[in-house]
């Protein structure tokens, strides 16, 4: 990450996401075609024109939350805006940025060249291609992003797309996020406000362990109900492909008018090389905390019941130059988590487990949803002597998949939180839904994949 920022006082801003606007048809009658801000003064919306106007000025971005995760977003047509983004995460910059847009009358104005009319009735032709319709229709506003056509002059500021022909474009659920956006009068590039290459954040709290002294704010609106990213979509191309999986199914996409044949392309290890990645999340190591992550992945028979006892031998024995535990170097603390089948330590040597421990990202004075997390400790006993080796911290997730793809960065943040030497993680079944996104999400932050 860069260093060379100036020191910033970062201020948490709370925000409910109550009674802040409204979708109106517009001219076309289009359900989503205008996002209209609630007139009623109200201290959030106070605050959200605050983080509008500084985003209108600023070239340094705000983090704000979305259904899926933070965005850290910026105004998409200033260059000087767009590039604070890549600062403040110390990004790769030829990772492409998503758009978010208010309405559909913000996207056609993006989709059309500089100085050129962007309503349907000036130009006698809609510049959304009509394959994105049906999913326009059924999957936004939500956690859908969607490649578009990049027009020439764009109004975009080149970072945004890293030097392709496409973006990225989607419509969130959120209504505090739509009626920022609408407020700054601006697409909003925004990835995940996280530092580079670490999880995900589903919390403000982890905005704030991430970028606490390189941004100014943070407005935030509680625990994001998703938890992973959004689908992103190519639908440019024949057929159509999955770049990167997230919010939406492939079985749900696969269900809409010309989606029926579309295809994975995607893989499960980030990509290298000088390629330019087609859409973000796909060429570098995302999501992965500070310590060493081993995913069992589902169809690992060997570790159906629990963690097997050589990876712990072997992770101590390869601590490079450091006295195992039981002989009495450093304490080895030992992360497990947990989702269908394994049991509390996961079939880990351990003592009695401390009391249940119910750690909640955030308070309750929100609509959106709280993310909590069920942690119990215990000493860590070795796999042969039942010598004292450690600390074990147990965390149980959830069995069904989408509290599962909530609590997934939560977790991984909570046990680095707690000083995890390495985690153990059960993976879950890779079925094409939100599942698929979990796993993608979960091999790119591990450092070894049992299957």
């Amino acid at each position: 990450m860069s260093q060379d920022l100036p020191p910033m006082s970062t201020r948490v801003l709370r925000v409910s996401e109550r009674d802040l606007g409204i979708f109106r048809e517009d001219e076309n009658q289009e359900k989503l075609g205008l996002w209209e801000v609630s007139q009623n003064q109200s201290p959030s919306l106070t605050i959200l024109q605050e983080a509008a106007d500084y985003l209108k000025t600023k070239d340094t971005p705000v983090a704000f939350p979305t259904e899926t995760v933070y965005g850290l977003g910026a105004d998409a047509k200033r260059s000087g805006a767009v590039k604070g983004i890549y600062a403040a995460k110390g990004r790769p910059s030829d990772n492409p940025l998503i758009i978010h847009v208010s309405d559909l009358n913000m996207l056609r104005d993006v989709l059309a060249p500089e100085n050129a009319p962007n309503s349907t009735a000036d130009t006698g032709h809609d510049r959304i291609p009509d394959i994105y319709k049906p999913l326009i229709e059924r999957f936004w506003p939500g956690p859908l992003t969607m490649l578009f056509p990049n027009p020439t002059p764009s109004k975009l500021a080149p970072e945004v797309t890293a030097g392709l022909k496409t973006f990225g474009v989607r419509m969130p659920k959120s209504p505090l996020a739509l009626s920022l956006i609408k407020l700054t009068g601006a697409p909003l590039a925004a990835p995940s406000a996280n530092a580079s290459t670490k999880p995900s954040p589903t919390t403000a709290e982890h905005v704030l362990e991430d970028l606490n002294g390189r941004i100014e704010l943070i407005i935030d609106g509680g625990s994001c109900p998703v938890g992973v990213e959004s689908t992103v979509v190519d639908g440019l191309c024949d057929p159509p492909v999955i770049l990167r999986p997230g919010g939406v199914g492939i079985d749900e996409l696969r269900s809409c008018a010309g989606w029926e044949k579309v295809e994975k392309g995607y893989k499960d290890q980030s990509e290298t090389g000088k390629s330019m990645p087609r859409a973000p999340g796909m060429k570098y190591k995302h999501y992965s905390p500070k310590a060493k992550v081993v995913l069992y992945e589902a169809n690992f028979t060997a570790g159906k019941n629990g963690v097997q006892f050589e990876d712990i031998e072997a992770f101590i024995h390869n601590r490079q130059g450091q006295p195992t535990p039981a002989k009495g170097g450093e304490t080895l603390q030992v992360g497990v988590i947990r989702t269908r089948h394994w049991k509390p330590a996961a079939g880990l040597r351990c003592g009695e487990f401390k009391k249940r421990e119910t750690v909640k990202s955030e308070d309750s004075q929100t609509s959106q949803e709280t993310v909590e997390l069920d942690v119990r400790e215990a000493e860590l006993h070795d796999t042969t002597s039942g010598a004292p080796a450690g600390k074990l911290m147990d965390v149980s997730i959830g069995e069904d998949t989408r509290s599962i793809a909530q609590g997934l960065f939560s977790a991984l943040r909570e046990l680095d939180r707690r000083g995890a030497d390495i985690i153990f993680v059960e993976g879950t079944v890779d079925d094409q839904d939100i599942g698929a996104a979990v796993m993608n999400r979960l091999r790119k932050a591990a450092s070894q994949i049992r299957s």
